[in-house]
């Protein structure tokens, strides 16, 4: 399995998208995949590389040519073509034995 990481926002690709998905329509910065909480900033692809889609909860990008991740303030990293689960980094407090989402 191969995936990437842009901050809090981690890619993993898979094979094809489940059944029963809705194509989110891109923003006007592109396809947001995810937003920063207090800062507004969104980790973002170009709409014309790729379509995204939601199945419930989850997020998959399908990307038809190579194209990059943006957001202020972390590096590009660059997509090869293929289709791409979107997820979020988590971590475990083992002080409160809790798991939470990492927030960028």
């Amino acid at each position: 399995m191969t995936q990437k990481q842009q901050g809090d926002v981690l890619l993993m690709r898979v094979e094809s998208i489940p059944l029963g998905g809705e194509l989110v329509r891109p923003h006007e910065r592109g396809h947001v995949l995810a937003e920063g909480e207090a800062t507004g900033h969104a980790h973002t692809v170009p709409a014309e590389h790729g379509t995204l889609t939601r199945i419930g909860a989850k997020l998959f990008l399908t990307v038809t040519a190579p194209t990059k991740i943006t957001h202020e303030e972390h590096r590009e990293i660059e997509l090869e073509p293929g289709v791409w689960e979107v997820g979020r980094v988590r971590e475990y407090d083992y002080l409160t034995q809790m798991t939470r989402t990492v927030a960028d």
